[in-house]
């Protein structure tokens, strides 16, 4: 069927049991120097006990709004890909399990919930049109909206137990990508899902601390994602990699309540998280979001365009190119200027400059400066195989040269994700368009209005009016919801 165009400007083993030559070089790796000094409590008992005293009361309103704001924009993303093939594959995979409690968005059937977890955080990133979050490295919090979903059903929580969870899973996501950037040693960031979705989904099933530990130790361990994920030619599996993390989540939630124990210090260990992956540093679980300090909900942003982050900024001054232009006929040569990270996932590679697939296409700076172009805007039709194989498109990107700017690195945070695009003209002249950020970004809040406007977008083709209508309501009052299997209900999707 027809998607939506966007009508809106807008993520130990013991020495014991190893052969005879990894034993050596284990204990070569026991020998080396310990790590700096740390905390005497381990970080993941840290991080359990802030989620088991974290409560409905201790949010203030604006988080609150913001929990709605991003589940209403998440579930949004949700439907519009519901038809996608790796979004049926994954769904119908979930629902080949017989049992659970947990709904399959836009169906009336029901997985357990892990599965359900997993197939449904597939649907809500497959666009990668759903928000976003820059610290240390980007990540996409709103991918663990599915499992916090998916586990308040099955354990029939309240609504104001999902809001809860919602506002910790961003919080201690959001949070530890503040702390590292692991993909400079080549790991991805669902690892940081790992942790903050065993918490949120242990807090929903209420363990204990100890047992929301253990979540987190058998979550982190179990799991770890490669940065190949996101580099040369991009495959499914960028859209999946977030979702399997909060599967395998659950899953390690569901085993503590069980009374199965984790590799500890999963973080602090002789083996573990900071010696292997990250490299240490102290995270101060008390300056983390709680009554009287703002939560990291709070900073993070809304997609306008379904693109990779860096590329957003970049369709707005493509746009602006493209009206100094007049024509693009009179266009010699562009240069995108974009940050560090914007460079190395969307202009490096060859492959950038002739995508095969949509995940390569919405990562590649050269192939979405020239659709916006092209055509004036960029939306889920943008990627469709015969776009990719224009050869307008194709020509036109030769053209087009990505390089990093290093005052453009020094300004990107959370607030501003900056792009700078400049065109030579048959003439000489020079044009130049530099845009910090579009709407939907923390510094450009979309209003409730602009919310609903980019959701009817997004459901529109399926549903009529009256109903987006009702359901939209229905979410703006999600405190006050008493029955979340039926409101997810509602999400069905006539096929």
């Amino acid at each position: 069927m027809n998607h939506p165009r966007r009508q809106f400007l807008l993520m130990a083993a013991g020495a014991a049991a190893l052969p005879a030559a990894a034993r050596i070089a284990g204990a070569q790796t026991l020998a080396t120097p310990p790590l700096p000094d740390q905390p005497a409590r381990p970080l993941a008992e840290r991080l359990a006990a802030y989620a088991n005293s974290l409560r409905y009361e201790d949010l203030d309103t604006a988080t609150i709004e913001s929990v709605k704001t991003h589940l209403i924009d998440t579930l949004g993303c949700g439907i519009a890909a519901f038809d996608e093939g790796p979004v049926r594959i994954c769904r119908n995979i979930a629902l080949a399990q017989a049992g659970g409690g947990s709904s399959i968005i836009g169906t009336d059937r029901h997985a357990t919930p892990d599965l359900a977890a997993f197939a449904n955080g597939v649907a809500f990133r497959y666009y990668d049109l759903n928000d976003f979050y820059i610290g240390r490295l980007t990540g996409h919090p709103s991918d663990q909206i599915a499992a916090c979903l998916a586990v308040a059903e099955s354990e029939r929580a309240s609504a104001t137990d999902l809001i809860t969870a919602i506002a910790l899973v961003y919080e201690i996501n959001c949070r530890l990508v503040d702390a590292f950037d692991i993909t400079t040693k080549g790991w991805d960031a669902p690892a940081f899902s790992l942790p903050a979705v065993a918490l949120a989904a242990g807090k929903l099933m209420k363990l204990d601390t100890d047992k929301l530990t253990q979540a987190a130790n058998i979550a982190l361990n179990a799991h770890m994602p490669m940065g190949q994920t996101r580099v040369q030619t991009l495959s499914d599996w960028k859209g999946l990699a977030d979702a399997e993390a909060g599967r395998d989540a659950v899953f390690a939630a569901l085993l503590a309540r069980g009374g199965i124990t984790g590799p500890a210090p999963v973080f602090e260990g002789q083996l573990g998280f900071f010696r292997q992956v990250s490299g240490s540093t102290d995270i101060d679980v008390n300056s983390f979001g709680r009554r009287g300090i703002p939560f990291r909900i709070n900073q993070c942003s809304i997609k306008a365009y379904p693109a990779q982050t860096y590329t957003q900024a970049a369709i707005l001054a493509s746009l602006d190119i493209m009206k100094q232009a007049g024509s693009l006929d009179r266009i010699v040569s562009i240069e995108i200027a974009t940050a560090r990270r914007g460079f190395e996932m969307t202009g490096s590679g060859a492959e950038k400059w002739a995508p095969t697939t949509r995940d390569t296409a919405d990562h590649s700076l050269p192939y979405i400066a020239a659709r916006t172009m092209f055509d004036g805007d960029i939306t889920n039709e943008s990627y469709a195989p015969e776009k990719l194989r224009d050869p307008r498109i194709l020509a036109f990107m030769r053209k087009i040269t990505v390089i990093e700017d290093p005052a453009l690195t020094a300004r990107t945070n959370a607030t501003t994700v900056p792009s700078r695009i400049t065109a030579v003209l048959v003439d000489g002249q020079r044009l130049v368009s530099e845009i910090d950020n579009v709407p939907g970004f923390v510094g450009r809040p979309m209003s409730r209005d602009e919310v609903a406007r980019k959701f009817r977008a997004n459901v529109g083709p399926r549903w009529p009016q009256q109903r987006t209508d009702d359901v939209l309501q229905s979410l703006w009052a999600l405190d006050r919801a008493e029955d979340l299997t039926a409101l997810l209900g509602r999400f069905a999707v006539q096929t």
